[in-house]
């Protein structure tokens, strides 16, 4: 019998089919059941109709299920992937407009920052909900996050529950493609260690058919236009603190107190720069906007196409299912879990982000000992304010959500305490709705 897949969160029209087409990819998989389920029935109709082209294009003997019952879709999964959004962009919009109007202003408010808390303090009940269905429903399956804000969820829901769930993101395996790029490299040639905290993690070494590539990416940077004008933020973190970050110039300026404090360094580091998102105001908010108004449309050319890519893509989940319970072809990715050691200079119960090998045997994390000293000082301040956060969710505490606020590098460059002190009281007040389990709204 072919293994059982589930997306919750179905409705994400390119995540979604992606990551079905990876996982109909491996020979182990040709036969499994996907099982989709989200909450907007009129997407996860055409989501359906999308994989079932992949399935009849690949000849597979998969099959395709879709509904609205999350215990329906997760009874004796397999693996299981969450994409969800909770409260739609009407609701997510003001995480991004409420701190712009004391004017800190945000790229893309899903990570960290008064943005990215207020978005995890909406999801992490739901997403409980999700896990304690996974403990009476599968208990033995994968659970494979993308939901954002990665860390704070990460972080609670494995204080939270025993249920074998790891964090992923694209950003290491897609900035370590773009650096061999810069330098003539075939993505398979280059090896490296990557470590940190989700969207702030640094190549601790980068190496091209095993020599040192940072002599060539450094000369890249200094003396190549198109590098440098590509991604001005971060380049300028690698200048300064020797290390390569994972995460665009856009997001990574809104972790960190020296881009986006003044209009003037808006407009140097991140207006002009020429790769996916330089970080102009609202970014990816204004994406969604455009995406909820054209939605039917979108989906409905995916199902006309004639035209089906079959060809794996480059996210880990696929691999991983295939390494643990598929052929069982090792692989070595980079997963969101707690601490508890692996970084020794970062509290042990931080999420970090760092090397992870999935075999048969499950799947072994590694020790990469402690962060250079520059890097451990930006890390450990983003990784205590994600810890903060997940506190006042587990204890329902709203000052707790206002001392993760104060502390904010890029929040404390702009604002006093007494404005931050009114700007999250502003943005618990407007999430009301969302916050039931927590004692009080009011700081």
């Amino acid at each position: 019998m072919g293994k059982k897949f589930t997306f919750i969160g179905a409705g994400s029209l390119g995540f979604t089919t992606a990551l079905a087409r990876d996982i109909l990819s491996f020979e182990a998989f040709r036969d499994c059941e996907i099982h989709l389920m989200d909450i907007h029935e009129g997407r996860l109709a055409s989501v359906a109709k999308v994989i079932e082209k992949l399935i009849a294009a690949g000849k597979y003997a998969a099959t395709v299920h879709s509904t609205t019952d999350r215990k329906k879709a997760l009874k004796g999964a397999d693996g299981v992937l969450i994409t969800i959004l909770q409260g739609g962009v009407d609701v997510w919009r003001h995480d991004i407009e409420i701190p712009k109007k004391y004017g800190v202003d945000i790229n893309v408010g899903d990570t960290r920052g008064p943005s990215g808390v207020m978005r995890f303090l909406r999801t992490a009940p739901v997403m409980l909900d999700i896990i304690r269905d996974v403990e009476a429903l599968c208990p033995d399956a994968v659970v494979l996050n993308y939901t954002n804000p990665m860390g704070m969820l990460c972080s609670y829901l494995q204080r939270m529950s025993k249920v074998n769930i790891t964090g992923l993101c694209h950003s290491v395996q897609g900035t370590a493609d773009m650096l061999a790029g810069w330098i003539g490299a075939k993505p398979d040639e280059v090896a490296y260690t990557c470590s940190g905290i989700n969207h702030t993690a640094f190549y601790l070494d980068f190496r091209w058919n095993g020599k040192d590539a940072y002599p060539l990416i450094k000369d890249k940077v200094m003396n190549d236009p198109a590098v440098a004008n590509a991604e001005p933020v971060r380049n300028e973190m690698f200048l300064q603190l020797g290390y390569y970050p994972t995460e665009s110039s856009g997001h990574n300026s809104e972790y960190l107190p020296w881009f986006r404090k003044r209009p003037d360094l808006i407009e140097k580091y991140c207006t002009h720069g020429t790769n996916w998102n330089p970080g102009v105001h609202a970014y990816i908010l204004n994406e969604y906007l455009k995406a909820e108004a054209t939605w039917e449309e979108r989906f409905k050319e995916h199902e006309e196409n004639e035209d089906v890519n079959l060809e794996r893509g480059g996210e880990y989940a696929s691999n991983i299912f295939n390494a643990l319970f598929g052929d069982g072809k090792p692989f070595v990715f980079n997963g969101n879990q707690l601490n508890n050691g692996l970084i020794s200079n970062l509290p042990p119960m931080a999420c970090v982000e760092t090397p992870v090998l999935a075999s048969p045997a499950g799947l072994q994390r590694f020790n990469v000992g402690p962060l250079p000293d520059n890097l451990a000082i930006l890390v450990d301040l983003s990784a205590r304010i994600e810890e903060m956060a997940v506190n006042a969710a587990i204890t329902g505490e709203p000052w707790k959500v206002l001392q993760a606020n104060l502390f904010d590098p890029l929040t404390a460059s702009v604002l006093s305490m007494a404005e931050i002190r009114e700007m999250t009281q502003e943005m618990l007040t407007k999430n009301e709705a969302f916050l039931g389990y927590f004692k009080s709204v009011k700081i």
